[in-house]
């Protein structure tokens, strides 16, 4: 077996703080693609100094792979930082957003028990209509959802993982 079959692939969250100025997403998702890596999902926002990002990478890989991505960003003149969370060692959360639109003709009592027991949120209903939101982990999403598909969803908009350090 090749060293490279031997190779754990895992999925990292890597966290990436990068100045905020246009044109670095685009240079950053074109490192992962040049590198042949999937993006799973990509969050950017602003940090309390304006002038810096953050950016919350998910990919999978193995390490080989993860540490010549961080030193190409580390090569981008904008990167400020960059950290591979799930191998640190140090807490952090995550998050993800998820908004559902049901249509719901018949069972509403029991979604609504359920809309409880996920500890969603709805944010709209009118008629048959109903827009919740979940917020949790990646896990707890995907457990939300599985409980949901005997209900007629209309659409999902998933927003992505962020992540922070605890500490």
């Amino acid at each position: 077996m090749q060293r490279r079959e031997l190779e754990q692939v895992m999925r990292h969250t890597i966290s990436v703080l990068v100045e905020n100025k246009p044109g670095v997403l685009a240079r950053i998702a074109g490192l992962f693609s040049a590198r042949g890596f999937n993006i799973d999902s990509l969050t950017v926002g602003r940090t309390e100094d304006p002038t810096i990002s953050e950016m919350t990478v998910v990919a999978e890989g193995d390490d080989r792979v993860l540490e010549q991505i961080s030193k190409q960003l580390y090569k981008l003149i904008d990167v400020i930082k960059v950290e591979d969370l799930t191998k640190t060692g140090v807490e952090f959360v995550e998050r993800e957003l998820v908004l559902v639109k049901v249509e719901l003709r018949e069972g509403k009592e029991e979604f609504l028990h359920l809309v409880k027991e996920m500890e969603a949120k709805i944010l709209y209903e009118k008629g048959e209509n109903m827009l919740i939101e979940i917020v949790g982990e990646e896990k707890h999403i995907e457990e939300c959802l599985k409980k949901m598909e005997r209900f007629d969803i209309q659409r999902i908009f998933r927003t992505g993982k962020i992540a922070m350090k605890t500490g």
